[in-house]
């Protein structure tokens, strides 16, 4: 395995360690373990796969579809569970920005020196 390899793995570990990924870990396990939770996310899958299948063919969802959508779509984002996997994945997503925000400076610096490392 390369070097480069290896650091992103441990940087992969590291990252599962956090607080943030913790959060997330669990708050995605708590909607899935929600039966109620679960079913709402599935019937909102399937309408959305069935407007999306008639808007590529051109046509337009029926209004009660779209109202029907809208409801499905409220509710669960009323459900506090739902919410706070909403909370936890954009923490956990601030955490992955500023990852890259370094990773990007790193690179930046590491194009500008002159020593070449080996693989």
């Amino acid at each position: 395995m390369s070097k480069i390899t290896e650091m992103a793995k441990d940087l992969g570990q590291a990252l599962g360690r956090t607080d943030e990924y913790q959060a997330l870990k669990r708050a995605a396990e708590t909607v899935d373990d929600d039966k109620d939770l679960a079913a709402l996310r599935t019937e909102l899958e399937k309408l959305e796969s069935e407007m999306v299948s008639l808007l590529q063919s051109g046509n337009e969802p029926e209004d009660e579809q779209k109202e029907r959508y809208e409801k499905l779509a409220r509710d669960l984002q009323a459900k506090p569970q739902y919410q706070r996997l909403v909370a936890a994945q954009t923490n956990f997503d601030k955490l992955l920005k500023k990852v890259n925000e370094t990773i990007s400076s790193g690179i930046q610096e590491g194009a500008q020196g002159r020593i070449i490392l080996p693989n």
